[in-house]
């Protein structure tokens, strides 16, 4: 059959759901030997959206939209089957292609003028949203714990700029109490291998440096220049020696006490369970310590650990570090490392972390996440964020909760 001798229908439904009612609609079409050259189909609650471009044969088109007219009486649903002129297809067809992107719109709760926001700069910079999906899981009006994940498609043509509209999504962070994430729509984004996490206020819930002065009495001390090298003001080395010498003769006991009481950040485990059932290889690159970190790569089931190795004689801390300090630079080049131990691409790999020393990792890594941040870091960083526990990074990766083994209330 010839293009001139086709006939292309819009066919569209629209009503309450019932099963079968794909398969009832392309009975009809196939009796009537159609072609699909496109479908998509949306549920929310108990409503069906349908779409279906096909294309036929022009001398039997109008039975089969009487046909369709009467099934769609039948069924109680609005059916309609719209004539489709072959140079608005071809111009269609043209059009795929384009530079595609994800915006991640993430939150405890998501409301109407978050979704109107990011909308109307999607728009506005000459993008269309092609696709709208929820990740996170269906929630009772009474959660006491929610969580909202959507996930728009959206595209533009090829000499669109992206920059512009990542810069103003990202600002809509501070107006709402919500995360965006803004990526590349590509391969990479789908076949992610690694992920490299920061330990100390990332994976764990304190830092464990400040933990260690506390018992040691020198707590204030520590906790101001650990601040101040987090924030980027200060040399992370240089800060860490002069850290770490005022914990000289601390019992070594304190250790194993620390281990006992810093507990892990809210969706770590759920996170990392995920990942390792989904064949991620994981890593910690952490300016913290080694003995917190093979206690959490025991737990957590982590294939690579670099930390530094807090120095020990005769039961006491000596001050000293036993070890290279693991600065940024030190976090980034043990991700290259890894990656290419693993044989993976840097594009395939995420790095998480909180602190100015992560952003040398952060920066190099095909998906760089600001988790819980330092506002410099969250500044820098390509994607952040703060309202969602750590377990939010799957849906970053576009894994929704149905995939997931949940424990939500």
């Amino acid at each position: 059959m010839s293009v001139s001798d086709s006939h292309i229908l819009l066919i569209q439904v629209s009503g309450h759901d019932r099963i079968g009612l794909t398969h009832a609609l392309t009975q009809i079409l196939a009796q009537h030997q159609v072609r699909i050259l496109d479908i998509g189909q949306a549920l929310i609650h108990d409503s069906v959206a349908l779409g279906m471009l096909v294309e036929g044969c022009e001398s039997t088109c109008e039975s089969l939209r009487r046909e369709l007219a009467e099934a769609g009486a039948e069924w109680d649903v609005r059916l309609t089957a719209t004539p489709i002129e072959a140079s608005a297809y071809a111009q269609w067809v043209g059009n795929q292609v384009k530079q595609r992107y994800l915006v991640t719109l993430l939150g405890r709760i998501i409301d109407a003028a978050s979704v109107a926001a990011v909308s109307e700069i999607v728009a506005r910079h000459g993008f269309n949203i092609d696709r709208i999906e929820r990740l996170s899981a269906r929630m009772a009006l009474d959660c006491e714990a929610p969580r909202t994940c959507i996930e728009f498609g959206i595209s533009g043509g090829l000499d669109v700029p992206d920059g512009a509209l990542r810069t103003e999504l990202v600002r809509l962070t501070s107006q709402f109490d919500s995360d965006i994430a803004f990526q590349h729509d590509n391969v990479f984004r789908r076949i992610r291998r690694l992920v490299a996490f920061d330990m100390d206020s990332t994976l764990i819930q304190a830092e464990v440096i400040d933990q260690l002065a506390r018992i040691a009495g020198v707590g204030d001390q520590v906790a101001k220049i650990t601040e101040s090298a987090m924030r980027g003001e200060l040399d992370f080395k240089q800060s860490f020696r002069k850290r770490v010498q005022l914990l000289a003769g601390l019992s070594a006991a304190a250790l194993d006490r620390v281990v006992a009481e810093v507990p892990l950040t809210d969706g770590a485990e759920r996170l990392i369970s995920t990942l390792r059932r989904l064949g991620y290889k994981t890593a910690i690159l952490s300016g913290g310590f080694t003995f917190f970190g093979r206690h959490l790569q025991s737990k957590l089931g982590i294939d690579y650990l670099h930390a530094n190795e807090l120095e020990i004689e005769d039961g006491k801390v000596t001050g000293r570090v036993g070890s290279e300090i693991v600065d940024g630079q030190a976090k980034a080049r043990y991700l290259r490392e890894i990656a290419a131990r693993e044989g993976i691409s840097l594009e395939q790999t995420i790095a998480v972390g909180d602190g100015a020393n992560d952003l040398p990792m952060l920066n190099i890594a095909g998906l760089g996440v600001a988790f819980r941040a330092k506002p410099i870091v969250r500044e820098r960083a390509s994607h952040s964020i703060s309202t969602l526990g750590l377990d939010g990074i799957l849906y970053l990766l576009g894994v929704p909760d149905r995939d997931v083994a949940l424990d939500l209330p």
